[in-house]
């Protein structure tokens, strides 16, 4: 059940974005996307409702049902493989609303719904597109995929220069508190999947919407189905692995000891970077002044919604609260996660370690550099950590988040360019 069909009054920030971009018609096309369950085909049906050009929003999926997952944690079901249409399909509607368009005084808006399911798209795209374009043909296009790595290849190998990106991510706590009346701590819990938001009062419901509904099309359909991975047992258990560990750091040597299957390294870094790019978890770099020790140092692991940490467990959300361990590990994922999600591309977001000192997040964009502690546990090792990076790096700025610092609520209702930029 998507999340319009409980709050059809509640509009994401990317509708008035995208209809204003519509009106405008700066003559690129516009590509969407983002992680499964964040509200993107949502955003265009409320745009095209709200603008007075017509429009039509067509699925290349003929069938949009979850995939299934490996036995274990996360449930068992055989994968599905839905049929998707053919490229004589997007020929013909592409052409009809290449018609309407050119009778229309006001143009058409053509939007195609996970467009990189269908075979060759970016090129079949690229042809139809130039065309309409050296007649002038008004027609809008909006271009859809919640599989964002195999998007932006098809987009950045065949229509470089052709479109404009309104990337969507997980939903804010300030999202769910307006769209769903979440508290702090349900947010902190739940997460930022609007479409489960509804079942939080039956958990074992809630779990298993993540799990089925989320979490496995995330890896069934947009990663092994979409992407080559030699290994998918060795990815299945590298997100069971990174939903228990998050927010701690973990050498890729160690997690291998944990996992079942043979690999190597290499290839958990390169899982880490898939499953960061379809809005599940990633792997934050040390941060040492020098990209390259950054790039080879033990990451630490985030899950990028804190609803696959809590889901993954068997705590209930009383339980949850009331271990000041897990709980202060949650409050740390989710202050990652929305340091990730709201972070632009020229902001990268680490953390640092040397010995028992140790800081929770960095973020470096430009010449500044910022120091982030959560507070989850003694001030001692907060004044430590934050004073041992202080005397190794030039810092603009050290914040503490929680207790004696910012509000969490304060610090998730600002992006990170906000915090970044402060002071």
């Amino acid at each position: 059940m998507a999340y319009h069909e409980f709050v059809p009054e509640f509009h994401r920030p990317h509708v008035r974005e995208l209809s204003n971009l519509l009106e405008r018609w700066p003559r690129f096309m516009i590509a969407i996307f983002g992680p499964r369950q964040t509200g993107k085909t949502t955003i265009v049906r409320q745009a095209l409702a709200q603008t007075s050009i017509p429009g039509r929003l067509l699925p290349i999926d003929t069938l949009d049902r979850s995939a299934g997952v490996p036995p274990g944690r996360l449930g068992g079901m055989p994968p599905v493989s839905p049929p998707v249409r053919s490229r004589d399909w997007l020929v013909r509607n592409w052409r009809a609303a290449r018609a309407e368009a050119e009778i229309s005084d006001r143009g058409f808006v053509l939007a195609l719904d996970e467009i990189q399911k269908l075979p060759d798209w970016s090129e079949v795209v690229k042809g139809l597109w130039d065309a309409d374009r050296a007649r002038d043909c008004p027609l809008r296009v909006v271009l859809l995929g919640s599989a964002p790595l195999l998007m932006q290849s098809g987009l950045n190998e065949s229509l470089m220069g052709r479109f404009l990106p309104l990337p969507v991510t997980h939903w804010t706590y300030g999202e769910m508190s307006q769209a769903f009346g979440f508290t702090l701590d349900e947010y902190v819990f739940f997460g930022g999947f609007p479409g489960p938001a509804p079942l939080r009062s039956n958990l074992e419901l809630w779990k298993r919407y993540i799990a089925g509904s989320i979490v496995a099309p995330a890896v069934e359909r947009d990663l092994l189905a979409m992407t080559r991975v030699d290994k998918p047992a060795l990815l299945w258990q590298l997100v069971d692995a990174a939903s228990t560990y998050s927010g701690q750091i973990v050498s890729y040597n160690k997690l291998l000891g944990q996992l079942q299957d043979a690999g190597n390294t290499t290839t958990l870094a390169r899982y880490l970077h898939l499953l960061s790019k379809v809005g599940l978890i990633a792997g934050l770099s040390k941060y040492s002044g020098a990209p390259i020790r950054s790039r080879a140092s033990s990451p630490k692991l985030s899950v990028l919604n804190t609803s696959l940490m809590t889901a993954a467990s068997t705590y209930t959300f009383d339980e949850a609260r009331n271990d000041r361990t897990f709980w202060g590990r949650i409050v740390e994922s989710a202050v990652g996660a929305h340091l990730v999600n709201t972070a632009t591309p020229a902001i990268k977001v680490q953390y640092w370690r040397k010995g028992n000192d140790e800081v929770d997040f960095v973020l470096r964009g430009g010449p500044r550099t910022v120091a982030i502690e959560v507070k989850s546990g003694g001030r001692i090792r907060q004044k430590r950590g934050m004073r041992a990076f202080r005397s190794k790096y030039e810092v603009n700025q050290c914040i503490v988040v929680g207790s004696a610092g910012v509000p969490l609520d304060e610090f998730l209702s600002e992006p990170a360019e906000h915090w970044l930029r402060r002071g």
